[in-house]
Parts: C-alpha cells; sequence; structure tokens
C-alpha cells in the first residue's frame, strides 16, 4: 500500500505538466478531479420514429437531475452536494466523492418542444427518448416561372 502523499496512482505528479503548456496532459477536470471526464457519457441511436439518448450519472439521484429543452437545445444538468452537516464517527482520512454541478448540451432542431421529450432515469442511466424533426418537403415541380 503506497502512501497518501502519492495520491491514487504513483505515476500521477511524475507525468502531470505543472505549467499547463502541455494541453494532451491536461487530463484533470478541477470540479470532479481526473475522474471527471468520465461523467455525463452519453450514448445516441437513432430509431425509426426518434432518437435515444442514454447518459451515465453514477451517483446521482433523480431528484438531482434535470432535462429542459430551449431554443433548440436539450440541456441535461445535474446536482450533487454532500451534507456537510452530518457527523459520522471517526476520522475522514481521505474524501473521494465529488461535488458541483455538470451539464451538457445537444443540438436538436427548432422544431422540437419539451412534450414531445420523454426521461426516465433508472439505475444511474438516464435515458431520453425525442423525436425526428419532420423534415419540410419540396413542392413536386420544382420549375420557377419568370415574370
Amino acid at each position: 500500500m503506497l502512501p497518501s502523499i502519492f495520491g491514487e496512482n504513483l505515476f500521477d505528479d511524475f507525468f502531470e505538466d505543472p505549467f499547463g503548456m502541455m494541453p494532451a496532459l491536461r487530463t484533470r477536470d478541477v470540479l470532479y478531479g481526473k475522474h471527471g471526464k468520465s461523467l455525463m457519457k452519453t450514448d445516441v441511436r437513432e430509431l425509426d420514429n426518434g432518437y435515444e439518448l442514454d447518459m451515465d450519472l453514477p451517483g446521482f439521484k433523480k431528484d438531482e437531475v434535470q432535462v429542459d429543452v430551449r431554443d433548440g437545445f436539450l440541456t441535461v444538468s445535474a446536482a450533487k452536494g454532500l451534507n456537510k452537516d452530518e457527523k459520522k464517527d471517526g476520522k475522514l482520512i481521505r474524501q473521494e466523492r465529488y461535488t458541483g454541478q455538470c451539464s451538457r448540451s445537444f443540438y436538436v432542431g427548432e422544431g422540437v418542444e419539451s412534450g414531445d421529450v420523454s426521461a426516465r432515469f433508472e439505475d444511474g442511466i438516464l435515458r431520453i427518448c425525442l423525436p425526428k424533426n419532420q423534415q419540410k418537403k419540396l413542392p413536386a415541380t420544382t420549375t420557377v416561372t419568370i415574370e
């Protein structure tokens, strides 16, 4: 077992970019730590009548997640806080759970209304179903009369 000064990995600090000069090495999100990149991973499936999104939200509860449709964008936001007033027995040596908020937006088109979208949250996965935008069909004749 490694001492806690090494963090989660012995080589974390060794390969870190201390001056922020190498963008390829920037893998840490300030709010959620280095595991922030694994939050809100999304699978998008095209169905015959619409689209289905499966978004991973591990550790969140249903009442901590909000889905909005506004100006053609579908926005999923989640906020989590820890109860600091809750007293537990023993001395806390290390705390790795995160607090804060995160959000992600997808362009779904101007014709999608919030009533057309359905969402279900189960086992840390948010499933969103939304319809396809109906394409405007051109008239059968494409000739233009010249006056």
